[in-house]
């Protein structure tokens, strides 16, 4: 597997301002991947159990202090919560960093916002990663300002492939995008533990219940994505005249499941609009 560089014999150097669930899982994709050796990755987080934990983990550089990460990085990734977003960007925008890239993962932080708070002409690239990164099968979607080039979106594409898919959009989708994707792997969850729980209580044993449920989910979700076929078209199929499936479709549409999620992914829009 090929280390990422960006100019020959230089290994490109990437930074994370937090070390959470979703750092982590990126740190970890990364370096899985080959896209970068764990020597060449530097986190810092408030916590230091966290960083010592990553740092015996994964065998990444750590430190205390965010100036550090962002003086070392030449893609910064701040992976933080979007209540933190102020802060450390506070703490690093005196710094040099007209070359370096900043990556964000926070919702309803718009690129003007950012721009602002930077307080100068910075390459930002606004993206929506979701916890499935943690397996390598996470969806990322990206927007960048116009001082990122194209070689710019290449270069960090081609990093968070380590962890999943990415997709370039306009920015006002950009709160779609946390609704429809960052967000629903806890509805999908939702649904598994549903019919986990259904399983159960006609007998099945909870493990394999949670089994049979997600495995029926992961292939629902490739034929979507391999056969090109419509969902309706693939319900369809499984939905014999008369039998069992078409039964259980009649009443989740009658209970509005349909509806429900419907509902639900457009709240999620509005209160990523309103971060």
């Amino acid at each position: 597997m090929e280390i990422i560089r960006r100019k020959a014999g230089k290994h490109m150097k990437i930074g994370f301002t937090g070390c959470g669930n979703m750092g982590s899982a990126m740190m970890r994709g990364i370096i899985a991947s080959g896209k970068c050796a764990a020597e060449d990755i530097m986190a810092s987080d408030t916590l230091p159990e966290a960083l010592r934990c990553r740092k015996e983990e994964l065998g990444i550089l750590t430190a205390a202090d965010n100036r550090e990460v962002a003086e070392f990085a030449e893609v910064l990734f701040l992976s933080i919560k979007p209540q933190y977003y102020q802060e450390v960007i506070g703490q690093i925008r005196n710094l040099d960093l007209q070359e370096k890239i900043i990556v964000t993962i926070a919702p309803g932080k718009t690129l003007k916002w950012l721009e602002e708070e930077f307080e100068k002409p910075v390459k930002i690239i606004r993206t929506m990663p979701n916890t499935p990164a943690m397996v390598g099968e996470g969806m990322m979607g990206m927007c960048p300002n116009a001082n990122v080039s194209k070689d710019d979106l290449l270069l960090v594409q081609d990093i968070c492939s380590g962890f999943g898919k990415t997709e370039i959009v306009e920015e006002n989708l950009m709160d779609v995008v946390t609704a429809v994707s960052g967000s629903s792997p806890a509805y999908v969850f939702m649904f598994i533990e549903a019919m986990a729980d259904a399983a159960v209580a006609d007998g099945m044993q909870r493990d394999k219940a949670y089994r049979f449920a997600a495995q029926a989910v992961l292939g629902s979700a490739k034929m979507v994505l391999e056969t090109g076929k419509h969902p309706g078209e693939l319900k369809d199929m499984v939905c014999s005249p008369g039998g069992t499936t078409i039964e259980a479709v009649r009443v989740l549409e009658e209970k509005g499941m349909r509806s429900a999620v419907f509902e639900a992914v457009k709240a999620c829009v509005g209160k990523s609009k309103g971060m």
